[in-house]
């Protein structure tokens, strides 16, 4: 008898857990513990893929550093000499080149997916309404208040308290 109760306890178990509570790492796998968080969309095959970023990806982005801080360098060379205009014109254009070259990479692809991203989020957020704002803020102006007023007694008492302990003031 106490051989089919132990054949039936470690042969058909449905699930391992550790002693408090938690699915041992190693056995987590396709049991259900992925995360619901927005913020840990990554999957497995999506940590690969950043993690190898072609040689190509690289040139882009050492090619889009290069053209940006060539904007601005732009500006400085400039100087003076040429209206200011001309001088903003350069910066803008190193800033439009840079992202025209960065956005067919895999840089500018993971960051069109972090906007994308980002606004999903943005929906979730619960705003205040307008009543609520101005009682925050009307809190904060009056805990503001109360607090520089005790400041200003305390000052006041320490600065009658010394003047009365050293013999010096008016």
């Amino acid at each position: 008898m106490s051989a089919e109760i132990a054949g039936s306890d470690f042969g058909q178990s449905t699930q391992a857990s550790s002693s408090i509570g938690r699915a041992a790492v190693s056995k987590t796998a396709g049991w259900g513990f992925d995360s619901l968080l927005a913020c840990h969309r990554l999957q497995v095959n999506d940590i690969q893929k950043a993690q190898i970023s072609g040689t190509a990806d690289q040139l882009k982005l050492g090619v889009a550093v290069a053209l940006l801080i060539g904007g601005i360098v732009a500006y400085y060379v400039l100087g003076d000499s040429e209206s200011a205009w001309l001088r903003w014109l350069a910066v803008g254009l190193g800033i439009v080149l840079a992202a025209a070259v960065l956005v067919p990479s895999r840089y500018g692809t993971d960051f069109k997916q972090f906007v994308v991203d980002s606004r999903i989020e943005l929906r979730k957020v619960v705003w205040p309404t307008r009543k609520e704002t101005g009682m925050t803020t009307l809190v904060v102006f009056v805990f503001t208040v109360l607090a520089g007023v005790f400041f200003w007694v305390v000052d006041l008492v320490l600065a009658w308290a010394m003047r009365h302990i050293s013999g010096q003031g008016g």
